[in-house]
């Protein structure tokens, strides 16, 4: 990426917009580009500037924050764009509809100073993340479900062996490089393959992934280590 990041950042506190700006722009490979107070105006800007974040808070005015993700995520334009959640509310629900709407990482508003920036960067680099705690209410709630797993559905049908055990390996958290060891080929030929799961299955990417494998009963919660690449 040449440049800084550019960052949107979107929360109806002006507090909060004014210090995450500070914030951002306190370094040199980060720029903030604006601010919105709605998620209608979420949208809005991020069709007009194309970031490559966006900051969202869960909870404004109008258009909250989840659904200003899925329309941002779904939109064609936007597709440089990478959505991180940012919200006081640590709660299931919240996790699984920014997931499912297309979100890369979801960080309570609580995070350090210089994680918050590291988050930034490691999402505008392609890779996505969640709150360790978080991680761990996401596998609790899949764990804890009473009502059968659909069988492996349409949504897998169009996959090789190769990579269905590749999204099985992907959603049990292991980073590249031990995918690579362990199926025996090259870190390149790994990322080739997820590249091609992001496409096959429309995931916006590795986060999305995983929910996949976790809502299809691919992967069942136990099965092994599940946590950020």
């Amino acid at each position: 990426m040449s440049g800084p990041v550019r960052v949107l950042i979107a929360d109806d506190q002006a507090l909060l917009r004014t210090g995450f700006r500070l914030l951002i722009d306190s370094v040199p490979d980060l720029t903030v580009v604006g601010e919105a107070v709605t998620g209608e105006e979420a949208v809005e800007l991020t069709l007009r500037l194309l970031p490559d974040i966006v900051l969202m808070d869960v909870r404004m005015p109008g258009v909250d924050g989840l659904e200003a993700t899925r329309r941002i995520c779904a939109h064609h334009a936007a597709a440089g764009t990478r959505v991180v959640i940012l919200t006081t509310f640590d709660l299931d629900e919240y996790v699984y509809a920014a997931l499912r709407g297309g979100a890369s990482g979801f960080l309570l508003k609580d995070i350090l100073p210089a994680d918050l920036l590291t988050a930034i960067r490691v999402v505008a680099s392609g890779d996505a993340l969640l709150a360790p705690a978080v991680t761990r209410r996401l596998i609790r709630e899949f764990a804890g479900r009473d009502e059968p797993r659909p069988a492996l559905a349409e949504d897998l049908s169009g996959l090789t062996p190769r990579e269905v055990e590749i999204l099985r390996l992907v959603a049990r958290g292991l980073p590249n490089p031990v995918l690579a060891d362990h199926l025996g080929v090259s870190v390149a030929t790994v990322k080739t393959h997820v590249r091609r799961l992001l496409a096959k299955l429309g995931a916006h990417d590795r986060t999305q992934l995983v929910v996949i494998a976790y809502e299809t009963g691919l992967v069942a919660a136990g099965e092994g280590r599940f946590g950020p690449r």
